[in-house]
């Protein structure tokens, strides 16, 4: 499975990006997808996820913020993030699962500025 992500960049506090991460290649199998950020000095904690049947979880510092979608058709989940805060600002990564095998993205910079 291959994950390619885009959509980070650098915003001001309060703005909004929009995360996207297409899946290719062995994907027959992939059940939940999701979004993990490392922050430096920070152990990587998972942001949001979502599996096929579309139930999502969130971490509650991004809850009411942040949206995780996807599209089946297109492999695709994307991450609304709204009301960005600095405290948002991190490496984020497309993760999938299937079966047993996690799957990582190459990560996208999103950077927060006060």
């Amino acid at each position: 499975v291959q994950l390619v992500e885009s959509g980070g960049g650098l915003v001001q506090t309060g703005g909004s990006l929009r995360l996207s991460c297409a899946a290719s290649g062995s994907i027959l199998g992939i059940n939940v997808m999701g979004w993990y950020r490392q922050a430096p000095g920070k152990q990587r904690e998972m942001v949001a996820r979502i599996t096929g049947g579309g139930i999502r979880d969130y971490v509650d510092s991004v809850k009411g913020r942040f949206i995780i979608s996807r599209d089946n058709a297109k492999n695709t989940v994307y991450l609304q993030m709204n009301g960005l805060k600095v405290e948002d600002t991190a490496v984020y990564y497309c993760n999938v699962v299937k079966g047993p095998l996690h799957y990582w993205g190459q990560g996208t910079q999103v950077t927060v500025s006060s």
